[in-house]
């Protein structure tokens, strides 16, 4: 994880930002908006870019709305592309004071989720926002996944 990067350091070539409810069913049609998403910008379903990147989704949409959620307040998935094959998947929701942990018994029935993003993702880190924060997530998107 890497706190220190919050932002993108350069300009994205293609972007989609949508609020969803913080629910399990939001958290759904996050992973599905991504696949499509991906689809529609030439990294076609069932790719190895487009099966990862709906795997993070999911895994941080699971997060926000199980524990970031605050009645009433939607949480926000933001995917970006930007310059030299790396998508940016950023997913923020309202809840400021929860930070993210590791799972500390491997035995345990939660907390592997941020264990696969560390696995799946080139970097990720978590960001403040003036309501809440932002866990985000690089992917090299490679040109050879994506035939």
């Amino acid at each position: 994880m890497n706190a220190e990067i919050s932002t993108p350091t350069k300009a994205p070539t293609a972007e989609l930002t949508q609020r969803l409810s913080a629910t399990p069913r939001g958290a759904r049609l996050a992973r599905h908006l991504t696949a499509t998403q991906l689809s529609t910008w030439g990294y076609p379903h069932h790719t190895d870019v487009n099966d990862t990147a709906q795997h993070l989704v999911a895994e941080l949409a699971a997060n926000a709305v199980t524990h970031g959620r605050v009645p009433g307040r939607d949480f926000e998935l933001r995917l970006l592309l930007l310059p030299e094959d790396t998508l940016r998947i950023e997913v923020s929701d309202p809840r400021a004071d929860r930070r993210l942990r590791f799972a500390n018994d491997p035995d345990g029935e939660g907390g592997r989720g941020l264990l696969l993003v560390t696995l799946l993702a080139r970097t990720w880190g978590v960001s403040d926002r003036t309501v809440g924060k932002t866990v985000w997530a690089e992917l090299s998107l490679g040109h050879g996944d994506h035939e």
